[in-house]
């Protein structure tokens, strides 16, 4: 055999030096869900190649056929023992689970990347891992998933929430998200469950606001509320992020008790399972009204007497 025909070495998945593009690494998804099928079809669209995927559900067997065709689907353990980068893409509950378990079956090996996408844990879930010689990583993408070809377009906009056990770590960790076509933002191990708290609080309860409203515009006969909440809520969205609380519009940042009335006393009548959350979030807002300058106190305390005032429940 000459020089010329010796293979190639395998690629390393250690950082290079910077501003060098990291090696092409064979990439393996567990699993194929939402936010595992788009990270290994942007990976593979960054170069890398995506080897194996793990799936199970009928939709996430059609989810690996559209965005990682080609690509087998092999048992966890199988897709981990091929993989440079081992992409654990799982619900949050699950994923220490899932970690010891590969970690028994002998599925790591050392050099590899565990990454995982989970934005409530950062890398000690990866322990198991480690001891094997891996090095850990947390991946969190900031974005909400619908599985489709639609999401890559999307990463493009997103942070990902970046956590690692060393400086090379950083490294490496920072050019995938790079890679991705994303901005990563490091987060400190012990911050973890504060960040995500924060975007679940943000996220999760935003959709369940703008639903509960839509639902009490179809109450009041309101047809298509999804298009009078659009414009309404996109503004609302938009200012408060360019403008914080100066953005803080609505009866209670004027002080209009009277008016916050009148709503509790309907909606305790109407629709009484939403009836506490409007007061909670009318709370939080006449606090952050004050505190911004946009609520006098002696308003403020005429508001809060409405919020407080559980007699509007029988009235």
């Amino acid at each position: 055999m000459t020089a010329d025909d010796a293979p190639a070495p395998p690629a390393s998945p250690l950082p290079e030096p910077a501003g060098a593009r990291p090696a092409r690494l064979a990439v393996g998804v567990v699993s194929a869900g939402r936010v595992g099928a788009v990270l290994g079809a942007a990976l593979a669209a960054a170069g890398h190649v995506v080897v194996a995927t793990s799936g199970v559900s009928d939709r996430s067997v059609r989810r690996a056929e559209e965005l990682l065709p080609g690509v087998p689907l092999l048992a966890p353990d199988e897709v981990v023992r091929r993989a440079d980068l081992v992409l654990l893409a799982v619900p949050d509950d699950a994923l220490p689970g899932l970690v010891r378990g590969l970690a028994v079956s002998g599925a790591f090996r050392a050099g590899q990347i565990a990454a995982h996408t989970s934005g409530a844990h950062g890398v000690s879930v990866l322990a198991p891992a480690v001891e094997a010689g891996v090095l850990p990583l947390a991946l969190h993408p900031v974005m909400t998933f619908t599985g489709r070809q639609e999401d890559l377009a999307r990463l493009a906009a997103c942070s990902f929430g970046v956590t690692a056990a060393d400086e090379p770590g950083w490294s490496v960790g920072e050019a995938l998200v790079v890679e991705m076509g994303a901005e990563p933002v490091r987060v400190p191990e012990h911050a973890r469950p504060l960040y995500h708290a924060a975007l679940a609080h943000g996220a999760n309860h935003l959709a369940v606001l703008v639903r509960d409203a839509a639902d009490v515009l179809h109450q009041a006969g309101i047809g298509s509320p999804e298009r009078v909440l659009g414009p309404l809520l996109s503004a609302a969205l938009d200012n408060a992020l360019r403008h914080g609380d100066r953005a803080l519009t609505g009866p209670v940042a004027r002080g209009d008790a009277e008016t916050v009335r009148a709503h509790l006393r309907v909606l305790d009548h109407e629709m009484p399972e939403l009836a506490d959350a409007y007061r909670a979030m009318a709370r939080r807002t006449a606090a952050r009204a004050v505190d911004a300058g946009l609520l006098a106190a002696d308003a403020a305390e005429a508001v809060r007497a409405v919020l407080y005032d559980n007699s509007e429940a029988d009235r």
